[in-house]
Parts: structure tokens; C-alpha cells; sequence
């Protein structure tokens, strides 16, 4: 189960409410093409992404064992989570209409913060694409659905996830324990990055 930043961030009403309102409708146009939220009628092609040990055996937070069945009813668990404004599940598709990936958005409104949770088809991994993507992910997580603070997490011996969680300027705080759905815990690197770091390294416009 996600888990909201160790660094505490006091949102106002309103920019809560605003947080809440980006996530129910997202602007996913600005993540370019191919991108939509998931619904039901992804379930079987979701499953059939995430049953490549490659793409899902580094995420913690999945539904297991996935099955079409259980991946639906993360997808309906998800649509709760954006009709709250506290959670955003999408895929995208490649220019053959294959899914290509999947990404997770976890969000505290009162705290004005996120954590982002995905993947990518296999073969499309260590092409150096994962940087570009992930990179204008987090942006959008920033300054379109407004998050101050953000937090990620990778596995201890997740070396790829963490070399480009540092790449993207991440600071390392430390582990924390993650909590699958079954209840164990994985052991995971931890980080954060507040939105004026970001917007300082990558040139954002504020």
C-alpha cells in the first residue's frame, strides 16, 4: 500500500480541492498520445503486460496473482481512487495499438503530495526511453495535477529504477518498509523531491 512523503506538507483548502479536481480530469493530453485512464475494457490486456515477471516483479503494489479477474478489480479499485481525487491509474498504447505500459499516481490532497508507481513492456526497457518518460511524468505530476512534494520507492536490489530515480534528482532519505497487498513487507530505497527543486533542475516554468 502506498504511503504519503515523511516530509509533512500542509496544503490550504483550496489547493487541495484544485489537486482533487486535476486528478478526476486529467489532462492526460499533455503526457502526449496514447495515453488514457484505465477502465474495464483493459483489464485483459493489462494482465497480459503485467504477467512478464520483467515488468512486474519490481513493483510491489500490484494485485496478486494477476489474473484478468484481479487486475479488473484494481482498475475499479483505482476509478474509486479518481473519482476521490486521491489516485489516477493509465495506460498507454504504442503506434500499433499495443499496450506499452501502465502508470499508478497515489495522491494526498490535504498534502499536496504524490508518489508514482508503473512500468513498461519488456522490450521496450533499457532503451533509454524510461528516463524521457518517467521524466515527463513527474512533471506533469507537478505542475498539472499540482503536487508540491513527491515520494517514489524501488526495491533494494532494483539497480535500474534507482539509477534513474537519481538521474531525475530524487534525494535519497533513506528505506522505508512497503506494504504488498498480502500484507508482507519489501524493504525499498526512498526519496523525495519537492516541486521548486524540479522546477531549478529541469527548467520548469512557474
Amino acid at each position: 500500500m502506498s504511503a504519503p512523503p515523511d516530509t509533512v506538507v500542509v496544503a490550504s483548502r483550496e489547493e487541495a480541492e484544485a489537486i482533487r479536481s486535476a486528478v478526476r480530469d486529467p489532462d492526460l493530453a499533455a503526457l502526449g498520445p496514447g495515453r488514457v485512464v484505465a477502465g474495464p475494457e483493459h483489464a485483459q490486456a493489462l494482465a497480459d503486460l503485467l504477467a512478464d515477471p520483467a515488468v512486474s516483479d519490481p513493483v510491489y503494489d500490484l494485485p496478486r496473482p494477476i489474473t484478468a479477474e484481479n487486475v479488473a478489480a484494481w482498475i475499479a479499485a483505482c476509478e474509486l481512487e479518481r473519482q476521490a481525487g486521491e489516485g489516477l491509474l493509465t495506460v498507454n498504447f504504442d503506434d500499433e495499438g499495443r499496450i506499452a505500459g501502465y502508470s499508478h499516481v497515489s495522491v494526498w490532497p490535504e498534502r499536496a503530495s504524490a508518489e508514482l508507481a508503473g512500468a513498461s513492456r519488456a522490450d521496450l526497457q533499457g532503451r533509454g526511453r524510461g528516463g524521457s518518460g518517467a521524466g515527463a511524468t513527474f512533471g506533469w505530476i507537478f505542475e498539472h495535477l499540482g503536487a508540491r512534494l513527491m515520494c517514489l520507492t524501488a526495491a533494494l536490489d532494483n539497480v535500474r529504477s534507482q539509477r534513474l530515480i537519481d538521474r531525475a534528482g530524487f534525494v535519497r532519505m533513506g528505506e522505508r518498509d512497503c506494504v504488498r497487498p498480502d500484507g508482507t513487507i519489501r524493504r525499498s530505497a526512498y526519496w523525495e523531491l519537492d516541486r521548486e527543486t524540479w522546477r531549478r533542475l529541469h527548467g520548469a516554468a512557474v
